[in-house]
């Protein structure tokens, strides 16, 4: 069975301060994205599709494609303001990204067949794409199925600033029954604090890695066409993989198995969640499940 890893890489992050995807956390100057198709790999992935943006192309290659290359099939798709279906055009003024549906939906020429979704500057860690791979196998033959990798809230969150996520309602069967963006969460020394929402920390978080099959390319361009009729002319307004599968869920179009792993989320919403990271992997490495120079 063959299976993709699409890896989002095409965003800045403004509250970072750069390309968190070039930002080396391994002893041997492994990026995070090293040790997701690395991950992959082990897990059986054989192919990794890198959504990223014209502009870093020659660096993302000379920084990180040389090293996977050899290693795993590997493509580039390019996440433009005009990667824009017939008869569209970008609004003047927009600079901002289209959103996270618009990354997946320019992967469809390099897509053939069941494809996992992450961010390139998220770390899941081994058993989550073990976890993903297994369902992807025991879900091929049910067209309807997706799945979504969930973290425990509290394990998301950052010493260092508010983040925005993805909190999941599921239901008693473990299906998913919808996934609201929350903003401005924080954690103090006892508690989560949110101007939204009541949470308490053990809600169920979606970090944007998502299992899929080929046939969510149809919902997605038909999606992102509603989207900018309606909220083209918004410069700040985007179009959520979330959004796009809230929708299929709620129009009975897919179900979503909700899977829980025994990994744990690392990520570098601000610079000094970096050193948190940088620890993490060291960790691991110690306890052996991953080697010291991850490409030797």
């Amino acid at each position: 069975m063959n299976k993709t890893l699409v890896i989002l890489a095409a965003g800045i992050g403004s509250r970072y301060g750069g390309l968190k995807q070039m930002d080396p956390v391994g002893p041997s100057g492994e990026f995070i994205v090293d040790y997701s198709v690395f991950d992959a790999i082990r897990a059986g992935f054989n192919r990794v599709v890198f959504v990223i943006r014209r502009d870093i192309e020659d660096a993302f290659r000379m920084a990180i494609g040389r090293r996977v290359e050899p290693h795993i099939d590997t493509k580039y798709v390019f996440q433009e303001l005009d990667a824009l279906p017939e008869g569209y055009a970008v609004p003047v003024g927009r600079e901002k990204p289209w959103g996270t549906g618009h990354a997946i939906l320019v992967c469809r020429d390099a897509v053939d067949g069941p494809f996992g979704v992450v961010n390139a500057d998220d770390f899941y860690g081994q058993d989550a794409y073990e976890t993903m791979s297994r369902f992807m196998e025991r879900s091929r033959d049910n067209a309807g199925e997706m799945g979504m990798i969930a973290f425990k809230l509290s394990n998301t969150l950052s010493d260092h600033g508010t983040v925005s996520r993805g909190v999941c309602r599921v239901s008693a069967g473990g299906k998913l029954e919808t996934v609201v963006e929350l903003t401005a969460i924080g954690k103090t020394d006892d508690s989560i604090i949110c101007s939204g929402a009541s949470l308490n920390g053990d809600e169920l978080a979606s970090m944007n890695m998502w299992a899929f099959k080929p046939w969510l390319f149809d919902s997605l361009d038909e999606q992102f066409r509603e989207f900018l009729d309606l909220s083209k002319e918004d410069p700040k307004s985007e179009f959520f993989i979330p959004d796009v599968v809230n929708c299929l869920v709620e129009e009975r179009k897919a179900t979503v198995s909700v899977l829980s792993t025994d990994s744990r989320w690392f990520g570098v919403t601000y610079p000094e969640d970096k050193a948190g990271v940088v620890h993490g992997i060291r960790r691991l490495i110690d306890t052996g499940i991953y080697p010291e120079s991850l490409w030797k």
